[in-house]
């Protein structure tokens, strides 16, 4: 049986851990911090880290890498097409790895950054997603170093993954997230209910995550650029009609990075 759980980091992001409480093995994806991680472990003194997972090379999600590497011997996985710290293993599109007895398909989402994967477990009870900074709960990563083509492409792929796929992203954004998701919908009672809810969680600060792809499908606006409402609200904005979805998608993505 393996638990999961949410490290806070830095002022919004978030290292995943997993935990296999037969085994008292660890895991974590993306450490940008090594100390909450090795906190942790203190506080756990028969538990063993075995595995880092990384899905792309930005400091806030390798940071810790190397010190926690160092104090435990964990095995690093990450991306091949980019300089991930002290990886042992490079993992490419398609690509399987084995973390405390769970299979991972390797799903490459360029967009975020060129190399950027994801990690996918596909069996039940319900299927997991690490995507780290592609899809966020009601919504998606800047594009540091890709194209809105790739970005768009690389959701589009994750959405279609099943619905009940829990999505585990690395940043406290949804509340921010959906009142951008407001401006473009604001007659999408989805997005006004999911707006409500997380208000009131981080009211109490409390985590808005693990998200699902059904309820991203309903209220995050970068996995609807094919819905009716998206594209005349951008048509609007842009003041031309945007005949793809991936046109739909580059504005509303230029529209967020000034939202």
């Amino acid at each position: 049986m393996i638990q999961i759980d949410a490290l806070p980091a830095f002022t919004d992001n978030y290292i995943w851990l997993l935990q296999d409480t037969a085994s008292k093995r660890c895991a974590v994806v993306d450490p940008g911090d090594a100390q909450p991680v090795l906190d942790w472990l203190a506080r756990h003194g028969d538990w063993q880290l075995s595995d880092i997972l990384v899905t792309h090379h930005h400091h806030d999600h390798v940071g810790g890498v190397e010190r926690l590497k160092n104090a435990t011997g964990a095995r690093v996985l990450g991306p091949a097409a980019e300089n991930i710290p002290a990886r042992d293993v490079a993992l490419n599109d398609n690509d399987r790895a084995t973390v405390l007895g769970l299979d991972f398909q390797i799903i490459a989402v360029p967009g975020h950054t060129l190399g950027h994967i994801a990690y996918y477990h596909g069996q039940t009870p319900a299927p997991l997603l690490f995507c780290g900074d592609t899809l966020f709960a009601a919504g998606c990563g800047r594009l540091f170093e890709g194209t809105p083509a790739q970005m768009h492409a690389s959701l589009s792929r994750l959405a279609a993954l099943p619905d009940n796929t829990l999505v585990y992203c690395t940043h406290e954004y949804t509340l921010s997230n959906l009142r951008f998701a407001r401006a473009v919908e604001p007659d999408n009672p989805q997005v006004a209910q999911r707006f409500d809810d997380v208000t009131r969680l981080r009211a109490q600060d409390r985590i808005t995550l693990p998200s699902n792809l059904a309820l991203e499908k309903l209220t995050n606006p970068f996995l609807r650029a094919e819905e009716t409402s998206v594209k005349e609200k951008i048509d609007e904005r842009t003041s031309r009609s945007n005949p793809s979805p991936t046109s739909v998608f580059a504005a509303l993505r230029a529209w967020k990075d000034t939202f």
